[in-house]
């Protein structure tokens, strides 16, 4: 990963090796939460993982949870925007507009939210340890 000056200045559409293998890791993520497959989206958190939205923050096992038992599942999640990718040696800061449909105990959710990721490299992976989301204004 790169933490020099111009890696900092990054813009939206910069194709730098950081903002490419976040883009990548992003639409990984995107596709095991669409799969609905608990272990599977697992794979993208440090157990400490939590999310913080409107409603508070919820620990990883919770979310999991939903999904395992179908209460919550995701039939679509797309990323409007290419991420902003800020590293700083093992953290990595990376935030973009995403819209999904879910699906909440059988009413269907549709959302654009701002969201933002907070990575840490462990073991040469990148893991995701927070997770926040925050309502898009209409356009």
């Amino acid at each position: 990963m790169n933490d020099s000056p111009e890696a900092a200045a990054q813009e939206p559409g910069d194709d730098s090796a950081d903002v490419l293998e976040f883009v990548d890791l992003a639409k990984e993520w995107a596709a095991a939460i669409v799969a609905n497959d608990p272990a599977r989206i697992a794979r993208f958190m440090a157990d400490e993982w939590v999310i913080v939205s409107e409603s508070g923050i919820d620990p990883k096992e919770k979310f999991l949870s939903l999904v395992e038992s179908g209460d919550l599942t995701h039939s679509a999640m797309d990323l409007r925007t290419r991420p902003r990718v800020r590293v700083h040696g093992d953290t990595a800061l990376v935030t973009g507009r995403v819209t999904n449909t879910a699906h909440f105990r059988g009413e269907r959710y549709d959302a654009d939210e701002w969201t933002t990721d907070v990575y840490v490299k462990r073991d040469g992976r990148w893991l995701c340890v927070l997770s926040h989301i925050t309502p898009a204004a209409p356009d």
